[in-house]
């Protein structure tokens, strides 16, 4: 007998409640029409002082917060009902997941399977790229003895970061399923728009291979120099099968389709090339993280009242043309069926461009008065965002 989204919500509490076998449990994705708190929650059981605790980690795709509770007093039912629509949880015999549909129906699967806890409360924490990597010392982040040099401590943690984003997010996008499942002969295809030196192409690729994912990577720049460095990488690290290089405009890119795109600081409007590229090819998944915005800028002649309280000064202006063009790059990636937020890519003691848009798509139609919005706000600042000039598809 097919079980309702409440019994099989309060059998996956049950799991959890066992101590003795319970192993550990996954939240993710998000279920339609519904708001998550965090991104992902991890949960496991942990011994503290002689006493078993479940450990709850909140990854919101920058950083995880982690608690401890009372597996008896602790109300997991409403962590587990509070938006997420996928829900795994390991015993020591199997597991049961549950995908909670667009209809709210929950489709729920057992496996039996021999699983093994792990109580210790404490973990080192690990670096997701370990830092001999042969990748870091050919890009000139780490020397011959597989230390990160003091001078390249900054582009170290942004890859660790940029990784730290990633990760989550695509494991939340297979298992939701707005990605496919990466086999060898269906690889996961990424692209990095404005790749530059590379340090994000070849980390992506690095990682994601170690951890048994199949992939397949292209970077692209206009510079022909970098094309041929990068190239040379590849060729010294054996992993020319998997991933290459092209010297092309990002605009003019004979490329016409990846699962996920990633730009870093491409400068200005080359930022909305890359998101009309992903746009414009189905991408399923954008890490963008914008650079100067100039573009918006010099559009704001005239700014509505009281705004030119804050326009008046140049460096406010400035600052505030930077929130308004990415505010509506994500509502724009929103109007196109994206799922989209805006989080801190790294902290500002080590860059000034520190945010990152990040797009699912889920192709949910939007509602009438998020395009209404949009419109609204463009037409109070009597701009035109270069985003939508570049984006094939009407809204």
């Amino acid at each position: 007998m097919a079980l309702t989204l409440d019994e099989a919500i309060s059998q996956s509490c049950e799991m959890m409640r066992d101590t003795q076998t319970f192993v550990r449990a996954v939240l993710s994705g998000r279920r339609r029409n519904m708001q998550t708190h965090t991104a992902r929650i991890d949960i496991r059981p942990v011994k503290i002082k002689e006493a078993i605790m479940l450990q709850i980690m909140e990854n919101d795709g920058r950083q995880t917060t982690t608690t401890n509770v009372d597996p008896l007093t602790f109300d997991l039912q409403a962590l587990v009902s509070s938006g997420f629509a996928n829900i795994l949880v390991e015993h020591a015999a199997g597991s049961m997941s549950i995908r909670i549909t667009k209809k709210q129906e929950p489709l729920v699967h057992f496996e039996k399977g021999e699983n093994k806890q792990n109580l210790e409360h404490d973990r080192v924490k690990s670096r997701l790229l370990d830092s001999s990597d042969p990748f870091l010392k050919e890009v000139g982040i780490a020397d011959n003895a597989g230390h990160i040099k003091p001078s390249r401590q900054d582009k170290y943690k942004q890859v660790e970061e940029f990784l730290r984003l990633l990760a989550p997010t695509l494991e939340s996008a297979i298992e939701a399923g707005h990605i496919h499942q990466p086999t060898q002969q269906n690889p996961l295809s990424i692209v990095d728009l404005g790749c530059g030196h590379a340090y994000l192409t070849f980390a992506a690729h690095q990682y994601l291979r170690s951890a048994g994912m199949p992939v397949q990577v292209i970077g692209i720049d206009v510079r022909k120099d970098s094309r041929t460095r990068n190239v040379a990488i590849a060729r010294e690290l054996g992993i020319e099968p998997t991933i290459e290089f092209r010297a092309e405009e990002i605009s003019q890119t004979t490329l016409t389709s990846a699962d996920v795109v990633i730009a870093l600081h491409a400068c200005d409007t080359a930022t909305d090339d890359a998101i009309a590229w992903g746009i414009n090819n189905g991408a399923k998944l954008l890490l963008i993280a914008p650079c100067c915005h100039h573009d918006l800028q010099s559009q704001m002649q005239n700014s509505p009242e009281p705004w030119s309280l804050i326009t008046k000064h140049g460096l406010m202006k400035e600052r505030f043309a930077d929130l308004l063009t990415d505010s509506l790059r994500a509502q724009i990636l929103k109007l196109h069926g994206y799922r989209t937020d805006i989080v801190e890519f790294v902290g500002g003691e080590h860059t000034p461009r520190n945010l990152m848009i990040r797009a699912i798509k889920t192709g949910a139609a939007p509602e009438p008065a998020e395009r209404q919005r949009y419109e609204e706000l463009i037409r109070l600042w009597g701009v035109e965002p270069a985003l939508m000039q570049r984006v094939k598809s009407s809204i």
